[in-house]
């Protein structure tokens, strides 16, 4: 058995059930989750249509790691309607069957465990894949607490030149999960800066980057490669249709970026057998070459979040935040930090599941930046998210104290 399964960690959803076992919520009321960040908004019928029309063609025949070109002009298509950029679709993009295999399998792709010390730099908080692609590949994972004082921005600076020089991969999330934080340009600039000296690759997680709430749409890394007239030389983007387009059950984005990294990524998947299915693809191509669900499914979420965060607001330290459909609320004082207790006794009193936020953090040179907060996904409808907002007001209301 590979000895490296050891070392992964306890993933968050089976320590919040863990912390549930032997609680019985609240019969009164019925059960509203804001803890998986899985979309629940319609699917668009449009994409379902193409998938059952391209069912027709049958299934005698096996993708190509590659994928077919229309997708990959596709894929390219959109990216230089969203960011203006223009990608070679032959090189610079690939399909892939979702971001989270993709952030794995470039992590096998690019570690070289034979190096003294191999590392990978995450923020803390963060998607639990990075820890999981880190240790898999055989490097040592550092983590790179959140500062709430700069709108929850890595703190680069606190990273040591010893550790930067071991440095082989860089993981961003923009916009963050848990935080919904975008990573501005002078940010982008000094981790380019520091990739420059050192050599490492960056791979940017960009998977909510079509959920957001100001005018101006995120900032893209590749994007803010070409603002600062900087090639992209070890640089990787990884979009996904699952936010965008309410598809987690099709397992479908792609990579863009570094032709030279990408050249190298799908030789690793022509073995790694990561083949997008024919359908898949058709359905992909459909849409993204539509934006009209895009702006609507974006509507829905900036309704949802003009009512619910108020509610919230007024009993919890949270905001509205850059983007993503998450919540990254404070507990009251009150409750010492004990953001797992919080959870338990809101799941108890009110039948309402929220992530205690230490779960998706680890603790770093004696803190946990997640301690002190919990993670609200508000990825079901209005109504229901709006009654999970008034029972948490509720609870703490009468419960602002840790018992």
């Amino acid at each position: 058995m590979n000895p490296l399964l050891s070392k992964l960690q306890p993933y968050p959803f089976e320590r919040l059930r863990q912390l549930f076992a032997g609680v019985t919520p609240n019969p009164a009321q019925r059960h509203i989750s804001l803890g998986i960040g899985e979309p629940k908004h319609a699917t668009p019928s449009f994409i379902q249509q193409a998938l059952t029309d391209a069912l027709a063609t049958g299934l005698a025949g096996y993708p190509a790691t590659a994928g077919e070109p229309a997708l990959r002009q596709a894929c390219a298509a959109w990216v230089e309607r969203r960011y203006g950029l223009k990608l070679d679709a032959t090189t610079q993009v690939l399909p892939v069957l979702g971001s989270r295999e993709a952030l794995f399998s470039l992590a096998q792709t690019v570690i070289d465990p034979t190096q003294p010390g191999a590392t990978v730099v995450s923020p803390n908080p963060f998607y639990q894949i990075y820890e999981g692609a880190a240790l898999l590949a055989g490097a040592t994972p550092h983590f790179v607490p959140s500062d709430p004082a700069r709108n929850f921005a890595p703190d680069w600076d606190s990273v040591s030149a010893d550790v930067w020089a071991r440095t082989q991969l860089v993981f961003v999330c923009s916009p963050g999960n848990p935080t919904g934080a975008v990573m501005p340009l002078g940010e982008w600039q000094k981790l380019f800066a520091l990739s420059d000296q050192h050599g490492f690759v960056i791979a940017s997680d960009e998977c909510y980057s079509e959920i957001y709430f100001r005018d101006e749409p995120p900032l893209g890394g590749l994007e803010a490669a070409a603002k600062l007239g900087r090639g992209f030389d070890r640089l990787i983007a990884f979009t996904s249709l699952s936010k965008r387009s309410n598809v987690p059950g099709l397992r479908s984005g792609f990579v863009m970026g570094d032709a030279a990294l990408l050249k190298q990524f799908l030789l690793y998947r022509t073995y790694h057998g990561s083949a997008m299915s024919p359908v898949v693809q058709t359905a992909s191509i459909a849409a993204w070459g539509d934006e009209a669900h895009v702006v609507e499914n974006r509507n829905l979420y900036r309704t949802k979040f003009a009512q619910v965060t108020p509610v919230l607001a007024e009993v919890l330290d949270v905001k509205l935040p850059d983007a993503s459909f998450y919540l990254w609320a404070g507990v009251p004082a009150g409750w010492q930090g004990d953001d797992a207790a919080f959870a338990k006794a809101l799941y108890e009193k009110e039948h309402v599941t929220v992530l205690p936020g230490s779960y998706l953090a680890r603790e770093f040179n004696g803190s946990n930046p997640g301690r002190g907060r919990v993670r609200m996904a508000l990825v079901a409808e209005t109504a229901e998210c709006l009654e999970a907002a008034e029972r948490i007001a509720r609870f703490v209301r009468q419960h602002p104290n840790k018992a």
